[in-house]
């Protein structure tokens, strides 16, 4: 008997190469039409915040595209300058901390100021001074890990309460990092990267799909055996 001749490899069929060249397509184009997307809203809202004030007679009464945002630019700028060129103290205070003690003793206006204030200088002051480093927290049970950045030591009151070394860590939501979550966690529990701040966030926004070291998307692979490596959690 004529031993069977081993199994050619299977070329995918027509419908089979038209569903791989849809997958990489949708990876080649979908991050950049979301990105754009998003972009232009965003414009959009910013060019309509003073572009529906901002008509003319003279041109038919029509908001003008673009005029808003330009608007919005002018004053970003001309309120810049007064904080930092002519904050000129008014009975030893200036005028930027009149205004923040205007709004903090709002009813409720406070909160929402502070909270926000503080984030945003979180989120967008220099390195030094923003979040010190990006860890992972296990979360809600052990072998299971959350992405977080240390915000600062806790307080002594907090470190005796807890009997020991304890970090604030901030556990951002993903794909929002403005909303999240402060943990005290003790440094015992913590897991220390080398991430750049910047790095931790992108995993965050792309819900784990972009990874450190990684140009673009990560490629999902076999998993090792059970129990080989511990769970990075993210929101989704």
């Amino acid at each position: 008997m004529t031993p069977a001749a081993p199994d050619s490899p299977r070329h995918p069929g027509p419908m089979g190469r038209l569903r791989g060249y849809l997958l990489a397509g949708l990876l080649a184009l979908g991050p950049t039409a979301l990105t754009l997307w998003v972009l232009f809203i965003v414009v959009n809202k910013a060019d309509a915040l003073l572009g529906r004030y901002l008509k003319f007679e003279a041109l038919g009464g029509q908001r003008i595209p673009g005029l808003g945002l330009a608007a919005t630019f002018v004053l970003l700028v001309i309120v810049g300058w007064m904080v930092t060129a002519l904050g000129r103290r008014i009975g030893g205070r200036s005028l930027l901390t009149m205004w923040e003690h205007l709004l903090t003793r709002i009813p409720g206006v406070g909160i929402l100021y502070g909270s926000t204030k503080s984030l945003g200088e979180a989120f967008f002051a220099s390195r030094h001074a923003a979040f010190k480093q990006v860890v992972l927290v296990p979360w809600p049970h052990p072998g299971i890990y959350r992405v977080g950045f240390v915000a600062g030591r806790a307080t002594e009151q907090v470190r005796r309460a807890l009997g020991g070394e304890v970090e604030v860590v901030f556990i951002p939501h993903t794909p929002n990092p403005a909303s999240g979550f402060v943990h005290y966690v003790p440094k015992a529990q913590i897991v220390y990267l080398d991430w750049d701040i910047e790095d931790g966030l992108k995993v965050v926004i792309s819900g784990g799909l972009v990874q450190p070291g990684q140009g673009g998307i990560a490629v999902p692979t076999a998993a090792g055996p059970a129990g080989e490596h511990a769970a990075i959690e993210t929101d989704s």
